[in-house]
């Protein structure tokens, strides 16, 4: 928001053009403001402690069990309550649960961080990024499908595996503290309203994804009627939503909207075109990388924003226009700065006490990301090709 109002100050984008770019976010907004409430109250109603809780019992005492468990209810959350949801909530009930247990930490909360961008594209409404890259031309739920689902198992199956090579010593050396292999907690009254409500919600947001409605207000109402339905948790979960994630959004939407009148945009029209002309593989598998580059350098909020006007000022075949999402998406996973769900991941950590470097997380992306993403693009291309 400073940047946006910098070049307001600066006169390098007229309040008029600035206010038309805010107003292209408003379904991402309303999208982000419903996927945040329904996050938060189910966090407030110890849903995802719960989840937490039921995985570490099921693990038996067993560390590579806990992981593969973890794993999958990162899947489960990032499919339908979208990847910030996975960073932000269930990363901190997963560290809460794996202190119980008194194993190395980080193999778990690195399976949240991780799988937060590798699930992001299972579904649209798995990450705010895939409103951002199609706005209103993002595909009916049938042919994102037929076009990402392929693509989304490798990704995660790929991600999940070099992850449990990276961390093997770790899931291998020791057992769960037998104390933590206790019958989880059961939800409360109103942590079992909230779990229903979750299903309620994500079912609606796949029906209007399935009829080809726009996301932003089914998702807003939704997260405001299941935060009304129960009237004493208004206040504190409204005051426990992120709402400065809304101005961070819009502020990139005026950022971008400034670029055009630099060229800049002109010049990555120009290389988008150019690879066309390439096989769909290379040229896949270019857009994917180079926007997953892109997205590490400047976060992919605004790389899916400068790529959809990329996209619209350039048309070109369909592959590769999803070639680039799946780079916006599974891209971040190389470093901490590449994605907002990551950010917050880290930031989630640091309130407990649990510091994890920029190195170290570098280090783990550097081997997981680009197999990943190579498996993807090649299904993407493979997947089109039918």
């Amino acid at each position: 928001m400073t940047g946006a109002a910098l070049l307001l100050v600066l006169r390098l984008i007229s309040p008029g053009r600035a206010w038309l770019a805010t107003r292209q976010g408003t379904d991402v907004y309303l999208f982000l403001t419903g996927m945040m409430l329904l996050s938060e109250l189910a966090r407030r109603e110890g849903v995802f402690d719960w989840l937490a809780a039921r995985a570490e019992a099921a693990a038996r005492g067993s560390p590579r069990r806990l992981f593969a468990l973890v794993y999958v209810v990162g899947i489960l959350v990032t499919v339908f309550l979208s990847n910030d949801a996975t960073a932000v909530v269930l990363t901190p009930a997963v560290l809460a649960a794996v202190r119980r247990a008194r194993v190395e930490p980080l193999p778990y909360l690195f399976a949240c961080a991780f799988i937060a961008n590798a699930a992001s594209f299972v579904l649209p409404i798995s990450n705010p990024a895939n409103l951002v890259v199609y706005g209103a031309e993002l595909p009916a739920l049938a042919a994102w499908l037929r076009i990402f689902a392929l693509p989304s198992v490798l990704a995660i199956a790929a991600t999940f595996g070099m992850l449990f090579w990276i961390w093997r010593p770790s899931l291998t050396a020791a057992r769960l503290n037998p104390l933590s292999a206790t019958t989880a907690s059961s939800l409360t009254p109103a942590g079992t309203i909230a779990a229903w409500g979750l299903c309620g919600a994500a079912c609606i947001l796949i029906l209007c994804s399935a009829a080809g409605i726009s996301l932003g207000w089914p998702a807003c109402v939704t997260g405001f009627a299941l935060v009304a339905f129960q009237p004493s948790r208004v206040p504190v979960t409204l005051r426990g939503v992120s709402w400065g994630v809304i101005p961070l959004v819009a502020g990139l939407f005026v950022i971008v909207e400034s670029l055009r009148s630099t060229g800049a945009l002109d010049a990555a029209s120009t290389l988008f075109a150019s690879l066309a002309h390439l096989s769909p593989l290379v040229a896949s598998l270019s857009a994917s990388f180079g926007v997953a580059s892109l997205s590490n350098l400047i976060n992919n909020l605004p790389a899916g924003l400068l790529t959809a006007d990329v996209v619209r000022s350039s048309p070109g075949p369909a592959y590769l226009r999803h070639a680039l999402l799946i780079g916006v998406d599974l891209g971040p996973n190389l470093s901490v700065t590449g994605s907002l769900a990551t950010i917050l991941w880290l930031i989630a950590l640091r309130r407990d006490n649990e510091r994890v470097s920029a190195w170290t997380f570098l280090k783990a992306g550097a081997l997981v990301m680009p197999p990943a993403l190579l498996l993807a693009t090649a299904a993407l291309v493979l997947t089109a090709s039918h």
